[in-house]
């Protein structure tokens, strides 16, 4: 077992419940709206939604026309807005076992492909999170596709930031575990519900299914 003096979260599946296909395409259909597009194509919304490239996005955009960054601005707006009402409602909370996160006695961070604005309202929001020594999420603009997971660029300032030499990144997604290898970081793939039967195409260090057994990791 390897004594780990840095591990890193995922924030949207491991730390607070995943957003709803729903929520954010309603948000995308919205962002259409604005720019003047009433009807988009459902398979430009589903592309949006499911983790859209810059150079898809250029794509879509051509489509219809109209300027990336108009759109990308539009669409990083309504995405978080639906976000933090989701959250101040209610309809979408943290996990139960956060709690489970204070047992990791080492020096502790977030990394996520969500907003680095969502993520710090969430982080003030709700009072069971931990505190937490750095955390990244990506800024809302359509260079920042390049550089979500699985590329490692924020997992590495996290890790700067923190003067990590050993260190463990806890995900719920392949490409969380494909980022922490690239980034020389052991990984922990949570099976919570939402992704409780997924297929792996690479082997993370560690399987859990609750940050309890992620503490237990840290801490044998």
């Amino acid at each position: 077992m390897t004594d780990y003096d840095t591990v890193l979260f995922d924030n949207d599946g491991v730390l607070v419940e995943p957003p709803a296909y729903e929520t954010q395409s309603e948000a995308t259909r919205t962002a259409f709206r604005e720019v003047g597009v009433e009807a988009a194509d459902r398979r430009h919304i589903d592309d949006v939604v499911e983790g859209v490239t810059a150079d898809r996005l250029h794509e879509i955009c051509a489509a219809y026309d109209f300027e990336v960054e108009t759109f990308w601005d539009a669409r990083e707006h309504h995405d978080e807005q639906s976000q933090l009402a989701a959250f101040r409602t209610g309809a979408r909370t943290c996990y139960e076992d956060v709690a489970a996160i204070t047992d990791v006695t080492c020096n502790r961070g977030v990394v996520s492909n969500n907003h680095h604005s969502t993520l710090e309202f969430l982080l003030d929001f709700f009072d069971p999170l931990p505190t937490f020594d750095t955390y990244y999420g990506r800024e809302k603009t359509v260079q920042s596709l390049e550089l979500k997971k699985p590329n490692p660029y924020y997992l590495e300032r996290a890790l700067t930031d923190l003067d990590a030499k050993s260190a463990l990144y806890v995900g719920d997604s392949e490409s969380d575990v494909i980022a922490a290898h690239r980034a020389g970081m052991d990984s922990v793939f949570v099976r919570r519900s939402h992704c409780r039967d997924v297929d792996l195409s690479v082997a993370p260090t560690y399987e859990a299914e609750s940050l309890h057994e992620v503490a237990a990791i840290t801490n044998e």
